[in-house]
């Protein structure tokens, strides 16, 4: 992903934060989970179609250590080292995610408690 792409998809994420979260969702209009607002930013930002679960982002595109990750690169988060969530890191230790049934996607600290505690990997898409 060129930094063009990149920032094209922090500003894509961020212009989506308050739209309400829907498991299956994959637009604005529908809502999203995770791994849909992840596709839809994505495919607007750059043309890519990540894959469409978790489990599967996990492994896309490649690991980035954390001391170089930039803004439009993604965040996993999981326990005992399977994935659970992902995001799109926003820059300034921050991130954009639709996190739970009856919430809306939002921006928060990755220094936040829980959050830290499960932050797994960052990871840069890539054109495959």
């Amino acid at each position: 992903m060129t930094d063009e792409q990149a920032l094209e998809a922090t500003l894509q994420a961020m212009a989506l934060v308050g739209t309400p979260y829907r498991y299956g969702g994959n637009t604005p209009e529908r809502g999203f989970d995770c791994s849909g607002l992840i596709g839809y930013v994505y495919e607007r930002a750059a043309g890519i179609t990540p894959p469409r679960t978790v489990r599967l982002i996990s492994t896309w595109g490649q690991t980035v250590p954390a001391s170089h990750a930039r803004s439009g690169d993604l965040v996993i988060f999981g326990i005992h080292g399977s994935a659970s969530h992902a995001g799109v890191h926003v820059g300034e230790s921050r991130f954009v995610h639709a996190p739970a049934t009856g919430g809306t996607v939002r921006l928060n600290s990755l220094r936040e408690g829980y959050w830290a505690a499960q932050l797994m990997m960052y990871r840069r898409p890539v054109n495959l």
